[in-house]
């Protein structure tokens, strides 16, 4: 019996001993050692800890030296765990866009800081087609009254495609003019306006030139009112971008050239050839063009939330499907900007000190933490 006694009192204190080895590495398999590098202490943990939807937090704790050190807490570099996807999608590099583009030249435009987005042959000139109608429809919405009636010339009348069809003689209200050369892009429309306003059209053009360079267009040169192919007229997509955003400030024509359909005071349906204002997200306004030296050109405006840009393109051949790859970029980028930069200061239980807490990128999300003491202050992680 005390032979029994004592077997169980081994059993027992032998199986206390194997789970005691047990937690201990257990312990040290979670933690890893601490590690010093100059004034820096590093401790890393691979503990992966539960974030918000769509958010992954670091925080940066800054030393000055005295008896309360800070701490920075940052991704450790020895995850390898896949990150998740930012929710506005993965921005793609600025060389495999261009690769996707077929215009000759593009930007993108923040209408918001003024700063270029993205360009590619920016200040290349071309020949800018009807986007150059932007100016027209500015200086006459300016010049005359809507009921102001405008006769139309043989000139006039006798402008090719595209054209409303106004009849030799015959006067419309100013209004509906300015309309069908915003939305329906007329050729005729604009040579009565021009005519109307200036005298003739090569009068006209000159005050087209004249405006350009008062809203900051240094590389426009206008000879028509039409956009139509001439010797000497050119413009640039940084050119046509500055333009239509100046000219977006105006009320009026930014509620002109958002209609998608509008119908004359005679009862004729003017349709908006700018089709990215039912094909793409944010779209608020823009003006297509083409001729066969331009190819395809388009200036337009988008919102989406906050963010406002302006993008544009010349010389494209698949204009729909660039204007979509560059929106899409264009606000993709100013999202995941914003996620870097937006910081909350808040501050840490037990001290007295302020910290930066930085809501970044997603791929962040889940890694493990580094904490780091002697680290250099620094405005946003």
């Amino acid at each position: 019996m005390t032979f029994s006694r004592v077997s169980l009192k081994w059993q027992a204190s032998f199986f206390v001993f194997i789970l005691c080895l047990f937690l201990f590495s257990f312990a040290a398999a979670q933690v890893s050692p601490v590690e010093t590098a100059g004034n820096s202490l590093i401790i890393t943990s691979k503990h992966k800890f539960p974030v918000q939807k769509d958010k992954a937090h670091a925080v940066k704790i800054v030393s000055n030296g005295n008896s309360n050190p800070s701490f920075c807490l940052s991704p450790s570099p020895d995850i390898k765990s896949k990150p998740r996807q930012p929710s506005t999608g993965r921005l793609v590099s600025s060389d495999s866009l261009r690769k996707k583009l077929s215009s000759r030249s593009a930007i993108i435009y923040d209408s918001v800081s003024g700063k270029t987005l993205y360009s590619y042959n920016a200040d290349l000139p071309g020949q800018p087609a009807s986007t150059i109608k932007i100016l027209t429809g500015l200086i006459s919405m300016r010049s005359l009254r809507d009921t102001e009636m405008v006769k139309a010339s043989r000139r006039a009348s006798g402008m090719p495609r595209s054209k409303i069809y106004l009849e030799e003689g015959t006067a419309y209200a100013a209004d509906d003019l300015i309309n069908a050369v915003l939305l329906a892009s007329a050729n005729d429309a604009s040579v009565a306006l021009a005519e109307k306003v200036a005298g003739s059209e090569k009068s006209f053009a000159n005050l087209m030139t004249h405006k350009a360079r008062s809203l900051g267009a240094k590389n426009t040169v206008c000879k028509t009112a039409t956009g139509l192919t001439a010797t000497g007229q050119q413009s640039t997509v940084r050119d046509l971008a500055v333009v239509f955003d100046k000219a977006m400030d105006d009320e009026e024509f930014a509620r002109r050239i958002g209609k998608s359909k509008i119908k004359t005071s005679y009862g004729k349906l003017l349709r908006n050839h700018n089709k990215a204002l039912w094909r793409v997200k944010g779209a608020v306004g823009g003006k297509t063009g083409y001729t066969r030296a331009a190819r395809q050109t388009y200036v337009g405006k988008f919102t989406r939330g906050e963010a406002e840009i302006v993008v544009a393109i010349m010389g494209s051949e698949t204009m729909w499907d660039d204007i979509s790859r560059l929106v899409d970029y264009g606000f993709a980028g100013k999202l995941q900007v914003a996620a870097l930069e937006k910081t909350v200061p808040v501050v840490i239980e037990g001290s007295a000190k302020k910290v930066v807490m930085a809501e970044l990128s997603t791929a962040l999300q889940n890694n493990s933490l580094q904490v780091l003491v002697g680290t250099q202050k620094q405005p946003k992680l």
